[in-house]
């Protein structure tokens, strides 16, 4: 059985060594797939295998990490793609990683093994909010302020990327979540033989 955890604990995540090397490698890996891991939907925007990187990172570290994975894979992305430092998409798929990397939050027990039917209602109800927020509204504005562009393709890449995002995510990240909790109560349940 866990300690019990504030929320504010639980959403900073776990910090150590693993969770520095988690955040370095997701972020090398977030970057790869964005460049050679997808479809193209829409105007620089793809049906990503990326966004479950987020997903992987939230559910081991927790939202904070996953945040910061999301947020330097997508300038790593940007730099290796060679299309310059997009700040907004940037800020905007940490949005994302926070969201998606909220797990530890409402799936106490997801350490234990615990990631039922009611987790899984709110992780999909969160992955939409966060890609809703993400690219409906943080990235527009920022694009709006930073950059003074018109919205109209914007909002086309936004709505590609909210329904491109949360379909990849709920399709692969439940199964995915759902490995993890399996693995993690197998773990959990072994005993030491005296």
């Amino acid at each position: 059985m866990s300690e019990k955890k504030s929320v504010g604990s639980l959403i900073l995540g776990k910090w150590n060594t693993k969770t520095i090397v988690g955040i370095a490698i997701g972020a090398a890996l977030f970057a790869v797939l964005m460049n050679f891991g997808g479809i193209k939907i829409f105007t620089n925007t793809s049906l990503t295998t990326a966004m479950i990187v987020d997903v992987i990172v939230g559910a081991l570290f927790g939202p904070v990490p996953a945040a910061l994975t999301a947020f330097l894979g997508n300038f790593l992305a940007d730099l290796i793609g060679g299309w310059g430092f997009w700040f907004d998409w940037s800020v905007g798929n940490g949005v994302l990683g926070f969201f998606v990397g909220l797990i530890p939050v409402y799936a106490k027990q997801f350490d234990e093994g615990v990631f039922g039917v009611k987790e899984i209602i709110i992780y999909v109800v969160t992955v939409i909010i966060g890609n809703a927020l993400a690219f409906g509204v943080v990235t527009p504005l920022l694009t709006y302020l930073f950059y003074s562009q018109e919205l109209t393709i914007t909002w086309g890449q936004a709505t590609a990327a909210l329904i491109g995002n949360a379909s990849v995510q709920i399709v692969i990240g439940i199964p995915l979540l759902l490995f993890i909790a399996n693995r993690n109560k197998k773990s959990s349940n072994l005993t030491k033989e005296d």
